[in-house]
C-alpha cells in the first residue's frame, strides 16, 4: 500500500476529559513518553502535541491542564464552556487538532486503552493507512453483566445494519483527509463509531490488551451506558422503526383471530355477557401502542435536535503550542475564548 506522507507527520494525540484531575498527571507522563519515543525513533515531527479537551469538569482538569501547559509547551488543551458529551468533547479536539495535523489518535484519559499501541497505529499510518482502529483482545477486564451487554450490544448493531467494529470504542487514528471528510457531517446526534466506518478510507486494525482504570471512577455508568447504546441504535438504523410495523401487523392478524374466536363464542352462547368487547378493545394494544408512540417520539426527537442546528460545543478557553496557533499565545490567564461553533 503507498505511504500516506513524504516526511516525518505531525501527530496529535486527542484526550477528551471530565473530571479527571485523580488521573490526569499519570496520563500526561504515559502519553509525553510514547510522545517522545516516537519523536526520538522518527515517526514523528518533534512538534506533535497532546491535546487535552476538558469537557466543562467540575473538579481541577483544567487548571492541571494550564500547569502541564507552562512546564511543557507540548502538553496543549481546550476547555468548553459546559459539559457538551463525550463524543462532542473528542469531536471539538479532532477538529481543532485537524488544522495542524497530518494525523491525530483520539484516546481516553482513563489509561484504560495501551498507549503503547499509539506507535502501531502511526506505524500503520505509514503503510499508506488513513484509519486505524484500536480493538480489544478480549473482555476479561469486565464484569460479566458488562461483558455480556456490551458484546449484546455490537452484535445488535452489526444486525441492524450498522457498519461497526466489533470490540472497538474511539481509540483511533484518523489522516487530516479523513478528519476533513468527517467535518462535512452535520448530523447533531453523534455516534463516531458509526460515522468514521462511513468514512470507506483504507483502514485496518491494531488489537491490544484493555487495562483496569488507573485512578479515579468510571464516567460512563448503566444508565450512560443504556442511553449511548439506545442513541447508537436510533442513529444509525430504522430497523426499530419497521420492527413496530411488523409488530402492529402481527397484531392486526392476531386480532382479526381473536374477534372471530369472540364472534363464535358470542354466537354460541359460550362467553359471558360483556367479554367480547373487552377481548376486541383491551387485549394489550394499549401498552403496544404506547410502546410504538415512544419509538417514534424518540426519532421524532432526534429531528428535532437535527433541524435546531444548534453548535456541538462551545470553546471557552484554549492553550496551544505556540507553532499552532498564527499569533503568539496570551497568558494562560489572559487567554478567554473566541471559538464557538459547530464543526470548526
Amino acid at each position: 500500500m503507498e505511504s500516506n506522507f513524504v516526511s516525518k507527520p505531525v501527530l496529535t494525540i486527542v484526550v477528551p476529559c471530565y473530571n479527571e484531575e485523580e488521573v490526569l498527571p499519570e496520563t500526561i507522563t504515559q502519553l509525553n513518553k510514547i510522545l517522545k519515543d516516537m519523536i526520538q525513533e522518527g515517526l514523528i515531527t518533534d512538534n506533535s502535541t497532546l491535546l487535552f479537551v476538558d469537557d466543562g469538569s467540575r473538579d481541577r482538569t483544567w487548571s492541571l491542564i494550564e500547569q502541564f501547559h507552562l512546564a511543557n509547551p507540548c502538553v496543549t488543551g481546550l476547555k468548553l464552556a459546559k459539559n457538551a458529551g463525550h463524543q462532542n468533547a473528542l469531536l471539538a479536539g479532532l477538529m481543532k487538532a485537524k488544522a495542524y495535523s497530518d494525523c491525530v489518535v483520539s484516546i481516553d484519559a482513563d489509561l484504560q486503552d495501551d498507549v503503547q499501541a499509539i506507535r502501531e497505529f502511526v506505524i500503520k499510518f505509514h503503510e499508506g493507512y488513513d484509519i486505524v482502529y484500536g480493538v480489544r483482545q478480549s473482555r476479561t477486564t469486565d464484569t460479566f453483566f458488562k461483558r455480556a451487554t456490551a458484546e449484546g450490544f455490537y452484535k445488535l448493531m452489526i444486525k441492524m445494519g450498522v457498519n461497526i467494529h466489533n470490540n472497538h470504542a474511539d481509540f483511533r487514528l484518523m489522516s487530516k483527509r479523513t478528519l476533513e471528510e468527517l467535518e462535512r457531517f452535520k448530523e447533531v446526534n453523534l455516534f463516531l463509531r458509526g460515522i468514521v466506518p462511513l468514512l470507506g478510507f483504507p483502514s485496518t486494525k491494531v488489537h491490544y490488551d484493555r487495562k483496569e482504570r488507573f485512578a479515579g471512577e468510571s464516567k460512563y455508568p448503566l444508565k450512560k451506558m443504556l442511553g449511548f447504546a439506545f442513541d447508537g441504535i436510533t442513529s444509525f438504523s430504522i430497523t426499530p422503526i419497521r420492527f413496530v410495523t411488523l409488530m402492529g401487523f402481527l397484531l392486526f392478524v392476531v386480532s382479526i383471530g381473536a374477534a372471530i374466536y369472540a364472534i363464535v363464542g358470542k354466537l354460541t352462547g359460550a362467553n359471558v355477557t360483556g367479554w367480547t368487547s373487552l377481548v376486541l378493545s383491551v387485549w394489550f394494544i394499549g401498552g403496544v401502542q404506547l410502546l410504538a408512540l415512544g419509538l417514534i417520539g424518540e426519532y421524532i426527537g432526534k429531528i428535532y435536535k437535527e433541524v435546531k442546528q444548534r453548535p456541538l460545543f462551545i470553546i471557552e478557553k484554549e492553550v496551544l503550542a505556540a507553532a499552532n496557533t498564527n499569533k503568539a499565545p496570551l497568558p494562560v490567564q489572559q487567554m478567554e475564548t473566541t471559538t464557538i461553533g459547530r464543526l470548526q
